[in-house]
């Protein structure tokens, strides 16, 4: 199952999503591999890649001067692998337009790669040729959405996006779900914009919500996931919850135990 997880806004939880998703996927079981699409190379960093070890990274294979094989790292986490990203990926949006299958390069690597359960691809926040060979590798997509005032803003261009994707690349591409991030309970607003949310959306959103939390936000520092981190602090459990949710949208079965 390949895996989109996109929004053109940063700082939603994305690449938080993206760690901590792959890492309970993982623990379910799971073969799983995470692309590092975004030229920050924060999903890396995250998994602990040293940026040294880079040598061989997702611009090369977008490039087409490496596979994925070829540019794939192992995690500390069992069963997670990773193609790391360096700055060098913040040209290669100009570097495309020149190419042939610009739009489909990704897709083409993917197409020889080795088999996973789960291909996680963390978008860089835009809607550039970048995210759009993302979209047309994947088969769905999962949309990080901020619990904030604006949260609804972007969701309808990136809807937009997505459609236009399968009207004219990819006709087998979904919304996988919406899942709500940096949720606070203690305010109002956030529990009103969760609301909001789920009334525009229904279904489409994951019944899962993301705290805020602070062991989310220490764990990147220290190269782990936050299940690594510390497994029983609230944000691990939601993501828990939520590898759950997609296991079971999905219909790939695992299991995962609790914390």
């Amino acid at each position: 199952m390949k895996i989109a997880i996109a929004n053109q806004k940063g700082g939603v939880g994305k690449t938080t999503t993206a760690i901590n998703l792959a890492t309970a996927l993982a623990a379910a079981g799971k073969s799983v591999l995470l692309l590092d699409m975004d030229a920050q190379g924060n999903a890396s960093t995250g998994l602990g890649i040293d940026r040294r070890a880079r040598d061989c990274s997702i611009y090369d294979v977008i490039l087409g001067e490496a596979s994925i094989a070829e540019a794939t790292l192992p995690t500390a986490v069992p069963g997670l692998s990773i193609v790391p990203s360096t700055s060098a990926l913040a040209g290669a949006e100009v570097e495309l337009v020149g190419l042939d299958r610009r739009n489909r390069r990704l897709a083409d690597a993917i197409d020889a790669a080795p088999a996973y359960d789960f291909i996680l691809t963390d978008c860089p926040p835009s809607l550039g040729l970048l995210t759009l060979n993302a979209l047309t590798a994947a088969e769905s997509v999962l949309v990080p959405l901020q619990c904030e005032f604006f949260a609804l803003e972007g969701l309808s261009q990136l809807l937009d996006t997505i459609e236009r994707v399968r009207s004219g690349l990819n006709p087998a591409l979904r919304l996988l779900g919406i899942v709500l991030t940096m949720a606070d309970r203690r305010n109002r607003l956030s529990e009103q914009v969760v609301a909001d949310v789920r009334a525009v959306m229904g279904a489409q959103v994951f019944e899962t919500t993301i705290p805020r939390n602070v062991r989310l936000s220490e764990a990147p520092s220290h190269g782990m996931p936050a299940l690594v981190y510390d497994l029983r602090c609230a944000g691990s459990l939601a993501y828990i919850a939520l590898a759950r949710e997609v296991l079971t949208r999905t219909r790939v079965k695992g299991e995962l135990v609790d914390a």
